[in-house]
């Protein structure tokens, strides 16, 4: 099994499903900005948006594999969706502001497209939401936040595992799949992978 990510968060729930040691972890070669900026430019459902980014990772790292001995290969890519605009990793500590702004004492949806392929073959794909509410935060509350540098790595700018966590009041959903790999989901479709195989 090949993860194609270098984020320590899905490592971490591959480790938690029993899999440590049993997979390897590198980061997917696809030019991801490109492609956010190609499905911006489209009308497509948050949702979407996420299974094909999580597609398009595993396809680009899939394809670059000697076919033998076969590797299954898992795409994933986390966004948050406030009123159906897409939140991705910030590019800077205003844009981070914002988005915690934007959040703050509302609620909205992360998505966690995942993906699995074996060479050119998708094997399975799909997206799972959770719904969570931030509590009413301060100005003071967020550059406090964005002081610590968690913000900066993570779609829409906070990480649930983290401090971040201090910021959500509810979830309503997946756990993992806020992280960034949910975990009940991926384990059940893996598990009917490799009985096919």
């Amino acid at each position: 099994i090949l993860l194609a990510s270098q984020s320590p968060r899905r490592r971490e729930i591959l480790d938690m499903m029993g899999l440590k040691n049993r997979y390897y972890a590198q980061p997917s070669p696809l030019d991801e900005e490109a492609l956010q900026a190609e499905l911006a430019t489209q009308e497509i459902l948050p949702t979407d948006y996420a299974r094909i980014l999580a597609e398009r990772k595993a396809s680009a790292m899939s394809i670059t594999l000697p076919e033998s001995p076969q590797t299954l290969v898992i795409g994933s890519d986390t966004i948050v969706d406030i009123d159906c605009q897409i939140l991705n990793k910030p590019t800077s500590e205003e844009d981070a502001f914002n988005m915690l702004n934007k959040l703050s004492g509302k609620k909205h949806q992360v998505h966690t497209g995942v993906a699995v392929y074996s060479g050119e073959t998708k094997l399975v794909s799909f997206t799972e939401t959770a719904s969570v509410r931030f509590q009413q935060l301060t100005e003071e509350d967020i550059r406090a936040y964005i002081a610590t540098g968690e913000p900066m790595d993570k779609a829409g700018s906070y990480g649930i595992q983290g401090i971040g966590g201090q910021l959500v009041e509810r979830i309503d959903g997946s756990y993992f799949a806020v992280m960034g790999l949910p975990m009940h989901s991926l384990s059940r479709e893996l598990a009917k992978i490799i009985n096919s195989l």
